[in-house]
């Protein structure tokens, strides 16, 4: 039988660290912390993002934290907890539980996600239009 992205989020929630927006809002001047964006470039110049947030868009997320990719990127070699989240949670579970399969042991993601965020009063940097 084929699993649902319920099922999905059901098994990444047994996994992954979540911490609650208001815990991640006191967290946003940690230098042991990088916050990354996983939404796509549109929602963040709709809405803004995390201020030093790093975008990482979903889709890319598997390329861009290999360090055998071509696609690899520095920032997920950096010695700090990576905290993701998106617009509602659920694409930062199940990245966060991909990255555990892949071997990180230093993510969470924000439970509620950036709509959670700006509801307890997070910061919001504007993200410019390209």
């Amino acid at each position: 039988m084929l699993k649902n992205y319920k099922d999905l989020l059901a098994a990444a929630h047994e996994v992954v660290e979540t911490i609650p927006a208001q815990a991640a809002i006191r967290l946003v001047q940690n230098d042991g912390i990088q916050f990354v964006d996983l939404r796509d470039r549109r929602e963040l110049e709709r809405e803004g993002r995390i201020p030093g947030a790093f975008h990482c868009p979903r889709g890319m997320l598997e390329f861009w934290i290999d360090p055998e990719s071509p696609y690899y990127k520095p920032v997920f070699g950096e010695d700090k907890k990576f905290l993701f989240y998106c617009a509602s949670a659920w694409r930062s579970a199940l990245s966060t539980k991909t990255c555990l399969d892949m071997g990180f042991t230093n993510v969470a993601h924000i439970g509620g996600g950036f709509s959670a965020w700006k509801m307890h009063g997070g910061p919001v940097e504007t993200v410019e239009k390209h």
